[in-house]
């Protein structure tokens, strides 16, 4: 798959196109670009965003929203009603990442070991942009606005949170639910994908119980470190050997803690897994040869306890209403070109974003590029894939969205509003 070139405007954008062009005429870049530094300089890890939620809920009271703080412990809705229409809710999270900053940026994270290494600082500057530029121009649409920043995207409980605290009876249900995420990819395209865009994921926790002893003699214990080396080894062939080719998967062992010291072998050693799935049925046959295959390097061992197994739901696949997804990417097209709008198909990452919506709401989500023109060409490779995979992406300290995407990214909230608002 190649990436598409850019430009190549429709001639004559729909009315939708117009106004948002035309209320999102006035925004300040310099504006949107010192609300964003200051956001990245200051990261909070999830649970933690008191300072980003209060700045948030700070620019929704001056555009005149009705402001509820603390909703999920750390959330912020706010709400806009504008007389008889719809209601659409958009959604941008809040929270960054435990990772040492690495960009060189003159507004690099000032917390140490906490970054915004996932653009969730780019999404609340457009979430705010738009709630601004969507006030402004109440006079032009009918409805009502939710603005909801959410907590906790990153450790999986923010969304759910906001809903155990009332979110789908405390405010006005919504019609649809709209959202974007940043993502490496040369800046300027809007990437969209009916139907199902992202994966599920589940955290797995392994506790092997060994018999502990003193290095110099092994025979007098029961080694957790190498069985659990072996079930390391071992959960390796479970998606190349147990799952269909055409089926995507990926089995992730994500932490390995055993001892405390070179000449004591422990008790007991801890894995902490990660499952991406698209479908059920696979995700179920994963986790049950997880447990076959633990259970089983357990006995062959002889462990004096059977392991601990434990999975940790998190996030469900995320499905894009389609008919509402080609609504929205029509009128991306028509804002930013036609080539700029292209389906990169479903991803292994996961979100909690569809926990939002109340059963029976669609839902959209889509993703803007952001990487750097010069950035982009320096990377080898010719296609996409190629190149995506030689870019800083969310999650590396490396990874430094170029500036330029903060107006388009505020249109693009904007114009999804409006595709239903207006």
């Amino acid at each position: 798959m190649t990436q598409p070139e850019g430009g190549g405007g429709t001639s004559e954008p729909t009315a939708v196109a117009r106004l948002t062009q035309e209320i999102t005429a006035g925004l300040k870049p310099a504006a949107l670009e010192d609300f964003y530094q200051d956001l990245h300089r200051h990261p909070e890890l999830a649970f933690q965003e008191h300072r980003t939620a209060a700045k948030l809920a700070a620019r929704l009271r001056t555009a005149g929203y009705v402001v509820t703080d603390g909703v999920g412990r750390t959330g912020v809705v706010g709400v806009l009603a504008n007389g008889d229409g719809p209601t659409v809710w958009l959604r941008g999270d809040m929270d960054a990442l435990p990772v040492q900053e690495a960009t060189g940026l003159e507004y690099a994270s000032t917390v140490d070991g906490v970054m915004h290494a996932c653009g969730h600082d780019l999404h609340v500057t457009w979430l705010a942009g738009a709630a601004d530029a969507l006030a402004a121009a109440r006079g032009t649409w009918a409805g009502t606005l939710v603005v909801v920043g959410q907590p906790a995207e990153e450790s999986g409980g923010g969304a759910s949170a906001m809903v155990a605290d009332g979110l789908h009876t405390r405010f006005p249900r919504p019609d649809v639910l709209l959202g974007q995420h940043v993502t490496p990819g040369l800046a300027g395209f809007y990437p969209h994908t009916p139907g199902l865009t992202m994966s599920a994921a589940d955290d797995i926790d392994v506790v092997v119980h060994g018999v502990g002893g003193h290095g110099s003699r092994p025979e007098s214990t029961t080694d957790p470190v190498v069985t659990a080396a072996y079930i390391v080894t071992r959960l390796q062939t479970v998606v190349s050997r147990e799952v269909a080719a055409a089926h995507p998967v990926v089995l992730t062992v994500g932490q390995f803690h055993a001892g405390t010291k070179h000449n004591i072998i422990p008790a007991e050693a801890r894995l902490s897994l990660n499952l991406r799935t698209q479908d059920v049925h696979v995700r179920d046959r994963v986790l049950g040869a997880v447990r076959r295959i633990v259970e089983g390097e357990c006995r062959t061992a002889g462990c004096p306890t059977p392991p601990e197994v434990v999975v940790r739901p998190g996030y469900p696949n995320t499905v894009n209403d389609a008919v509402l997804d080609d609504e929205i990417a029509a009128v991306h097209r028509e804002l930013f070109g036609s080539p700029t709008v292209f389906d990169f198909g479903p991803a292994m990452g996961s979100e909690d974003f569809s926990l939002l919506a109340p059963e029976g709401v669609p839902y959209d989500y889509w993703y803007v590029t952001s990487t750097p023109p010069t950035a982009w060409e320096a990377a080898p490779g010719t296609g996409l894939a190629d190149k995506i995979g030689n870019v800083p992406g969310n999650h590396s300290p490396s990874f430094a969205p170029d500036p330029s995407v903060l107006v388009p990214g505020v249109q693009t909230l904007v114009s999804a509003a409006l595709s239903r608002l207006a």
